[in-house]
């Protein structure tokens, strides 16, 4: 029984055919919006002032907000996303973001699996919190970094368009992660949420592995989990997030090619 209620969704269009393209994230320490926004600039290789256009398609402010980087976490080059966004206090509901996403210049497909993504999110916000999805504000959430996150990440999968998205089990640690409502212990209650059916590893390090975002982007694109898939790569990325654990580097690693017909 593989998602049936996602048939609408690309990624199963390809599943009669042997091969097709195969993404997959082999998450070593954790995964984030922004672990998923550099992954796919990467896997895409698309040029700047291309994705200066599609984050100004999605809203005029993200304009030149985002610029992939080479950085080093204990002496091992990698990419990651350096984001600067204006900082904007706004609570935004469900609603406001599904509209924003709705008016935006992104493709078709982008929208469908943005919007969807965005419900995920609500939907576990809100029964984390006992409201209904639609009175979720999103405040951590709802900043533009996710709107950012989320609908880059699902444009540039459309773009990318592989026949299967395959996603090592996730890590997890325990700890604690700071947010608007103080100190709460990780996974954080919507990761939690969006947990059953996932599987699942321990993570020797301490604190927030998996983000909300990247579990709702999980569930929508939607992904299937194992070990690597048998592939012939074509790229590959090394990707570090903005969280920086002690005793591990923060990441995961991306690839991209064809599948191989056995």
């Amino acid at each position: 029984m593989k998602n049936e209620h996602h048939e609408h969704s690309h990624t199963h269009h390809h599943h009669d055919s042997p091969s097709g393209s195969v993404l997959t994230i082999r998450a070593h320490s954790g995964l984030s919006g922004d672990i998923f926004l550099a992954g796919l600039l990467c896997m895409t290789g698309i040029e700047q002032n291309e994705l200066a256009k599609k984050l100004a398609a999605i809203m005029p402010e993200l304009e030149g907000s985002v610029h992939l980087v080479r950085t080093e976490v204990n002496h091992i080059g990698g990419m990651h996303a350096q984001v600067d966004l204006p900082h904007q206090h706004e609570h935004r509901t469900l609603a406001d973001v599904l509209s924003i996403i709705a008016a935006g210049g992104m493709s078709e497909e982008g929208k469908a699996l943005a919007s969807e993504a965005f419900t995920i999110l609500a939907r576990a916000e809100g029964a984390v919190h006992g409201r209904r999805p639609e009175e979720v504000h999103f405040h951590e959430v709802g900043a533009l970094d996710s709107i950012l996150d989320i609908c880059m990440s699902c444009e540039l999968f459309c773009l990318l368009a592989p026949s299967r998205f395959v996603v090592s089990p996730l890590p997890m640690a325990d700890g604690f992660v700071r947010c608007a409502h103080g100190i709460i212990p990780v996974p954080a209650p919507a990761v939690l949420e969006l947990m059953d059916g996932v599987p699942v590893r321990p993570f020797p390090g301490q604190g927030e592995t998996v983000t909300p975002t990247a579990m709702a982007l999980l569930k929508a694109l939607p992904a299937e989990f194992g070990p690597w898939p048998a592939m012939r790569v074509e790229k590959k990325a090394l990707v570090y997030g903005t969280r920086v654990f002690e005793d591990a580097p923060n990441g995961a690693l991306f690839a991209y090619g064809s599948a191989d017909a056995e």
